[in-house]
């Protein structure tokens, strides 16, 4: 039976209610007395010189307050790039200056040139018309590998290359892979595309900058999922603004997948601009600016090959990828398609020997970083794609010959230098195919094809390393920013806890589901726990969310700051109870004596902390609130396995989802139904990729996808009911709640599931078809068929 709340109930979203009924506050809602708003002139070609920008007409026009060009910026920093990568050969990448407006020259459609201040948003779009640029357009490079040969135009003139970084891991493996692939009994190897995509979240991004000048003091409300490393970023590397003169607030923010991490020029820009002005600076993006300057994710091209003894057993692996950073190294792009994508390709299995190699490559295009999964997806879907290719050419059921490799023994320490501390593949895939009646599948595909269609059904597995810490390593490896968490529990007179924590809830359902862990704690109803976010002017320095860490980091915080509360708490009980405190005793909300039946309520004792007539004060001080800080030692290890049934039109191309099946291992569940809502978006999001999206750009260029005219988003009507379980549970063994991440999981796993599901409904039909590139559209499958 679900419990009625606490850890484990599927307690509705408390969050829901102000969504529903039309009062959230989001960036979009702050308007502030005088403010005025701003208006982006954006490049229209990919790659030019900036000759001239004329800005005379403009500010002569009505309502105009200030116009800015990259001239207004001098001496302002370049946009921060939060992490550093240390390529093969010992030397740093390359790591060019980033202006906040365009300078010298523009670098990708949609960088913005200059930026027009005025009452109204009509009369800045009118006054940006106004502006003449004169740019002498160059060469464009889009393509990764023709930006790496020979006489390729240069993205920025100031750097040896267009090549960022060229990463090898774990290097000194590379002889003995080689050597095992000159041994192998079977080599399948595999040439794939991981597709570039715009994250599209429901709110586009906002960003409004105040400036009291009596104080010297600025405030930026923005659409961040991270406001603390914001204000860092911002404060100390672009404006040069100490800390405690900025206030970053990210209020109720719909949706990031990623794209929200980031610090963004249009950020710096109002902070400025409402200086400069002296008066409130809105700005606020229409989608057709969300899809060239929002950075994109994805967009790697890869060659895969996996060795095979004779026995079927993998003996090593080896990819080569070209990841595309776009024009700038936006803020953790070097560190996706490296740590967070070649320490994964270990996958599920037990391969002994593992070499990846990276180049990073700057184009004429938008930058390029996490998008949800965040380098987990890229390497799940080379691996898992390769592993249903081998399993084809060896004639071998694609589920046993994935069992026979599985990993069995943890903790377990893989080739590409994590160790996995729990697990149970098979536990998952046993429940996978309970869920998806393998036995009928036949019967099934008979039907289909008795209606003129083609039935594939396609598996995959999944390993994703989460909640990214401990901070001591990702310093090692280039992070420059900590990426522990922070929480302060500050406990009311009555008895009511304020929990303020750093950690961000842009669709989660943070406020339910922290509630319900300190709730548990205690002893106490959930409605008596607020949870308060988004503002560093309230809550501790702490590294927002994303990389699913927020309840495995952040929820671990609070664990830590609670169990401060708790044994001051006893301290005071054990006075008004005359006992030991050794012998007190929490449980349901009130503290007891052990063997005894005397006790004292949770709000009896929270009122004496606020008014300390019962005990002495030389032993305990007043009051009831602590902060912690939690720094993890290891990743957690969600896992799992899908499963994609699809119907595939002969005559069109068309491919039908049937039906998708999910189970994963998230370790301890604290809200089932959230953990199953994280999951559908997810899938949604990574049948999306597969099927649907696709952001392209022509050779000079141009971006093709600019609008959901040109790019596919899934509708509801694209997806299936998905059937979701996360009953097989190996708690991780290091945080206090024994949980992983589950936000990314859906998004990692179920692509290569649909196109493995695809290529089987081809080959049940005599087709010779290894692979199809994502989206999986309708004329891409049909030309796959002729």
């Amino acid at each position: 039976m679900p419990k009625d709340g606490g850890i484990g109930a599927s307690s509705k979203r408390r969050e829901d209610v102000r969504f529903l009924t039309g009062v959230g506050n989001y960036t979009d809602d702050i308007d502030i007395h005088g403010q005025a708003h701003v208006f982006f002139l954006r490049s229209d070609v990919a790659h030019g010189t900036l000759n001239a920008v004329d800005t005379s007409a403009a500010e002569a026009m009505p309502g105009v307050v200030k116009v800015f060009t990259g001239a207004d910026f001098e001496g302002v920093g370049s946009i921060p790039c939060g992490w550093q990568v240390t390529d093969k050969h010992g030397e740093v990448m390359q790591e060019p200056a980033h202006p906040v407006l365009a300078k010298g020259k523009v670098r990708h459609v949609g960088e913005p040139i200059a930026a027009v201040v005025a009452e109204t948003l009509e009369q800045a779009r009118d006054a940006a018309e106004a502006i003449n640029v004169d740019i002498a357009e160059l060469p464009a490079v889009v393509d990764m590998k023709a930006a790496l040969a020979d006489g390729a135009p240069k993205v920025h003139d100031d750097l040896t290359s267009n090549l960022c970084y060229d990463w090898g891991f774990v290097e000194e493996n590379k002889d003995a892979v080689n050597k095992a692939f000159e041994e192998a009994a079977h080599v399948t190897s595999l040439e794939l595309v991981n597709n570039r995509l715009v994250a599209n979240p429901m709110e586009p991004r906002v960003a409004v900058g105040d400036y009291s000048r009596g104080t010297d003091e600025h405030t930026l409300f923005t659409t961040s999922q991270n406001p603390h490393v914001i204000r860092l970023l911002m404060g100390a590397f672009v404006l040069g603004i100490p800390e405690h003169k900025l206030r970053v607030v990210a209020p109720d923010v719909g949706g990031g997948f990623g794209t929200k991490i980031f610090h963004y020029q249009e950020e710096a820009f109002v902070t400025f601009a409402a200086k400069a002005c002296n008066r409130p600076v809105k700005w606020t993006s229409s989608r057709t600016e969300a899809f060239m300057s929002d950075a994109h994710g994805r967009d790697h091209v890869t060659k895969i090959e996996l060795a095979l003894d004779k026995d079927n057993n993998f003996t090593a692996l080896r990819t080569d990828t070209h990841a595309n950073m776009g024009a700038y190294l936006s803020t953790f792009a070097p560190s996706v398609p490296t740590w967070l994508h070649g320490t994964l390709m270990a996958g599920n299995y037990k391969t002994p020997l593992i070499y990846v190699n990276v180049k990073a490559v700057f184009t004429n295009t938008v930058p390029v970083d996490a998008y949800r999964g965040a380098g987990r997806p890229e390497a799940t879907f080379q691996l898992e794609r390769v592993v249903d290719k081998a399993a084809r050419e060896l004639g071998v059921d694609p589920i046993a010959l994935r069992r026979q490799n599985f990993i069995t023994e943890f903790p377990y320490a893989t080739p590409v230098a994590v160790e996995y501390d729990t697990g149970d593949y098979h536990a998952t895939m046993d429940k996978l195919e309970e869920m998806i009646d393998l036995s009928g599948f036949e019967a099934r595909r008979k039907a289909s094809e008795a209606n003129g269609k083609l039935r594939g059904v396609g598996v995959n597995c999944y390993i994703e390393a989460c909640g990214i810490a401990p901070s001591n390593l990702v310093g090692q490896l280039g992070a420059r920013a900590g990426l522990y968490e922070s929480a302060t529990v500050r406990v009311n007179a009555t008895g009511g806890l304020v929990v303020m924590t750093g950690s961000h809830s842009h669709g989660q359902g943070h406020e339910t589901s922290f509630a319900q862990v300190v709730a548990e704690m205690i002893g106490i109803d959930e409605n008596m726990v607020e949870i308060v976010h988004g503002d560093t002017s309230k809550v501790p320095m702490g590294m927002g969310t994303y990389g699913s860490r927020s309840i495995a980091v952040g929820g671990s915080a609070m664990v830590r700051a609670t169990e401060k509360i708790i044994n001051k708490a006893k301290k005071i009980a054990s006075h008004l109870l005359e006992a030991s405190e050794s012998d007190i005793e929490l449980k349901d909300g009130a503290f007891s004596v052990a063997g005894t039946d005397k006790s004292v309520a949770w709000g009896d004792v929270t009122l004496a902390a606020y008014v300390p007539h019962n005990y002495p004060l030389e032993d305990i001080e007043p009051g009831l609130e602590e902060t912690a800080f939690y720094d993890p030692s290891n990743f957690t290890y969600p896992s799992g396995a899908y499963a994609c049934e699809v119907e595939v039109d002969p005559d069109t191309g068309k491919v039908t989802i049937e039906s998708f099946a999910a189970a994963d291992d998230f370790g301890n569940i604290i809200n089932p139904m959230i953990v199953t809502g994280q999951v559908h978006g997810g899938l949604a999001q990574g049948i999306g990729q597969a099927l649907l999206e696709n952001c392209a750009y022509d050779d000079n260029g141009q971006l093709l996808s600019g609008s959901y005219m040109d790019y596919a988003m899934p509708r509801a009507d694209d997806l299936p009911m998905f059937d979701v379980d996360h009953s097989c549970q190996t708690p991780c063994t290091h945080n206090p709640l024994g949980v992983k991440g589950c936000g990314e999981a859906g998004a990692i796993g179920s692509p290569p599931a649909v196109v493995n599901a695809v290529v089987d409904a081809l080959r049940s039909a005599g087709k010779d078809v290894t692979h199809i590139d994502m989206p999986l559209s309708p004329d891409r499958v049909w030309a796959a068929m002729q």
